[in-house]
Order: structure tokens, then C-alpha cells, then sequence
């Protein structure tokens, strides 16, 4: 080894042996290193909770089982789904806002319909018979993945957009309606937030 080489080798040594500062921001529920913001997800199935997952930590709990079934990833994926809706099926859910979501709770063995306002996600406590008669048919929804994932509708104008997502962006959304709906309609700034939202739906389906 040149000195050159042995020189670079001992400054890489060195590198590695300096302790990293903590970075602002989130981290691993896990091991509780900093993350990126496109970070990895997974549910903790007891307490029905999202925790975020540095990528070695999520590779851990991706096979189908790993921790006894207590955790599970999250997948990424998105897909728009060609959805007609009428307006009486839509009413049938009573939803005071045009967004809701839904998916699929292996605890419950249920599938259970959400909308998202200034309190949170509200569960829907209507049949939802015709819903699942509507869906019906849709093979990108016959895969959706138990607790995991979700389909995430839109109706606006009296169209409705209809999209299948990770559960955590149909929680983003959840967080977006807490932090900035005004009153009755949402306001300004929501409708702005909420259209740059699907916008990036739009792009990732």
C-alpha cells in the first residue's frame, strides 16, 4: 500500500469512527437514528399506531410474519382507479366534506370508511353494502392490502377521484385538515393545500 493510499485509508478510518451529530427532525421508532422525509413506515398492530422506520430497520419487518405480525410495513405504492360514483351512492355515506377513505382493519375484520376534519378521522357508523357492491369488480381493489393500505376518494364538482394508497398518506391527509380547516368549507388556504395534495397523489399514480 503507497503512503498515499495507506494515508486516504487512515482519514476514512478516522470518518468512520467520529460520532454522527443527531439531526433535526424525525427518527426511527426503532433505533432512533435521524431518518430522511422519504422515509419507511409500518403499523404497530397493537397499538394501532404509525411508526416511522430507518430503511435497514424496515427491511426487518417486510417479510410477511417477521415480529410475530406485531408490525407491518408499509408498502409505497399508488394507483388511480377508474371509479364512477353517482351522487346517491355518495350521499349514502353521509360525509359533511367530499373526501373520505377506506380500508380494510384485520383486527375488526372489517372494512371501515373514514373522513378526515378539524377533530381527526371520523369513523363512518353507515352500512356500507352499496360501497362495497360499487367497488365491486375493480381488480387493483381486490389486492389492497389489509391495514396498509387504503382507497382514498375525492368528489369535487360532482366528480369523484378515486385513488388506492399507502395508509400513512391517507393520515397525511388527515393531518392537513386538522392544521388548516376554517369553518364550514375549510377556507382559502385549505382548498390550496388540498389541491397540491392530490396534485402529488396525481403524480405518484
Amino acid at each position: 500500500m503507497s503512503l498515499e493510499t495507506r494515508t486516504d485509508f487512515e482519514a476514512l478510518k478516522g470518518l468512520l469512527r467520529k460520532p454522527i451529530a443527531p439531526a433535526p427532525g424525525e427518527r426511527c421508532d426503532f433505533c432512533a437514528v435521524p431518518v430522511y422525509p422519504e422515509h419507511s413506515h409500518l403499523i404497530d398492530m397493537k397499538a394501532r399506531r404509525i411508526m416511522c422506520g430507518c430503511r435497514p430497520c424496515a427491511l426487518t419487518f417486510e417479510p410477511q410474519g417477521a415480529a410475530g405480525g406485531r408490525y407491518k410495513l408499509v408498502p409505497r405504492r399508488y394507483a388511480k382507479i377508474d371509479l364512477s360514483i353517482t351522487d346517491a351512492t355518495w350521499d349514502t355515506l353521509q360525509i359533511p366534506i367530499g373526501l373520505a377513505f377506506f380500508f380494510h382493519n384485520s383486527i375488526e375484520g372489517k372494512l371501515g370508511a373514514y373522513y378526515p376534519g378539524p377533530a381527526g378521522a371520523t369513523e363512518s357508523e353507515l352500512p356500507l353494502g352499496e360501497w362495497q357492491a360499487t367497488i365491486k369488480g375493480h381488480p387493483v381493489l381486490a389486492t389492497l392490502a389489509d391495514d396498509t393500505e387504503a382507497v382514498l376518494l375525492r368528489r369535487k364538482d360532482g366528480v369523484t377521484r378515486c385513488y388506492l394508497v399507502p395508509i400513512d398518506a391517507a393520515y397525511e391527509l388527515v393531518g392537513l385538515i386538522r392544521t388548516c380547516w376554517k369553518g364550514f368549507d375549510g377556507g382559502q388556504e385549505a382548498r390550496e393545500k388540498l389541491d397540491a395534495f392530490f396534485e402529488g397523489i396525481e403524480r405518484r399514480a
